[in-house]
């Protein structure tokens, strides 16, 4: 499958500074590795750790709200963009060759400490037994505020494309396809979040219900790794939505649906945006998604096999506790069988050593000795 070629930011908006009122901005980062290397299929917790301890060493009170906070996370990042192949039971870096990786910001106060961060970047981005050098930074999507994005011209649609695999949770899970209430109910948490523009949800998607349209699309699917634990079965591909005659009737909601398509690259689509999920552009792209790398798909297509095992062993107790155990077991027992080290799965899971390898033991007892 031929893979998509990163585009690279406009030159003229590589100035990294930006006014203080600022609420939303992209970056993107241009990394290169310095000699062949390989990471292991969950790299993105290792990107999303990284920018954590990034934060953390700035700012100690930033990084916990965004480690703990229970609102919406207000950043994303993306996976590194460019060539990567599987190998054995890793994925293969290539030195020399350029990857983009995307942060973006969702909230003032995040938005201004990447202002002081970029001013003293790091010289490289440490992924475990992979340092990126880092050649530059640049703005990919423009610094604006949620007022100025309620305010943009629109055209009369919006049409959208999804680069990373993106799901939702539905009834307790996942739910691969960008129906329009799952889609804008999605943008619409970000916004209310953080906007200070908060609008009444119930009303909003039940006008979205009635009245956005799917007007085309082009999708497929893929089976992917959600962030700590679990698998995800999502939709990369493009979108077009558009209103029906009747939408008009409620002005206010037609100018939110065409802001909330402008919020889209910015906050990503569905869950897990925060470890590459979801990545989100305007427009209509019939450019091949990059391809997930064997490896990445099959240690996926475990952890659910392996989720779905432990989850029916454990129907008797039911509830959200039990899917949870299941879901670790199953990341830790997947991960381990791939030969990651138990003190690996510990750290990027953030788990005590002694509890990620009691939870192997009782996973593989569980395996030999099903109820």
């Amino acid at each position: 499958m031929p893979r998509r070629t990163p585009k690279k930011p406009d030159s003229q908006e590589s100035n990294l500074i930006w006014s203080p009122d600022t609420e939303l901005v992209g970056l993107v980062f241009e990394l290169v590795s310095q000699a062949d290397a390989s990471v292991y299929p969950q790299y993105t917790i290792g990107l999303h750790a990284w920018f954590l301890d990034q934060v953390r060493s700035f700012s100690p009170e930033l990084s916990a709200y965004l480690h703990d906070g229970e609102s919406e996370k207000p950043f994303t990042i993306s996976g590194l963009d460019g060539e990567m192949v599987s190998s054995g039971r890793e994925v293969q870096l290539k030195a020399n060759t350029t990857y983009y990786w995307y942060v973006t910001a969702l909230s003032s106060r995040v938005v201004q400490w990447l202002l002081q961060w970029v001013q003293n970047l790091p010289a490289q981005l440490n992924l475990r037994d992979a340092p990126l050098q880092i050649r530059s930074c640049q703005i990919a999507h423009s610094a604006t505020t949620y007022a100025k994005i309620l305010n943009y011209e629109h055209r009369e649609t919006v049409t959208l494309t999804f680069l990373s695999p993106t799901s939702f949770r539905r009834k307790g899970h996942h739910f691969p396809l960008p129906m329009p209430t799952n889609v804008f109910h999605s943008y619409l948490r970000r916004w209310n979040d953080f906007s200070g523009i908060p609008v009444e949800q119930e009303a909003f998607l039940a006008w979205v219900d009635d009245n956005v349209l799917i007007t085309r699309h082009q999708l497929t699917s893929a089976k992917v790794l959600a962030g700590k634990k679990g698998a995800v079965t999502g939709f990369t591909g493009a979108i077009e939505f558009g209103l029906t005659k009747e939408a008009s009737k409620q002005p206010d909601f037609c100018k939110l649906f065409y802001a909330l398509g402008k919020l889209a690259p910015y906050c990503g689509t569905g869950h897990k945006t925060t470890f590459g999920l979801g990545q989100t552009r305007l427009g209509w792209s019939s450019q091949v998604a990059p391809e997930v790398p064997d490896v990445q798909s099959l240690l996926a297509r475990r952890v659910e096999e392996l989720t779905e095992i432990f989850k029916a062993q454990r129907k008797r107790t039911g509830g959200e506790r039990a899917e949870e155990i299941a879901s670790k077991w199953a990341t830790i027992l997947a991960q381990r069988e791939m030969g990651e080290s138990l003190q690996a799965i510990a750290q990027d899971l953030e788990m005590p050593y002694e509890t990620v390898k009691t939870y192997v033991k009782l996973a593989r007892r569980a395996l030999k000795n099903p109820e």
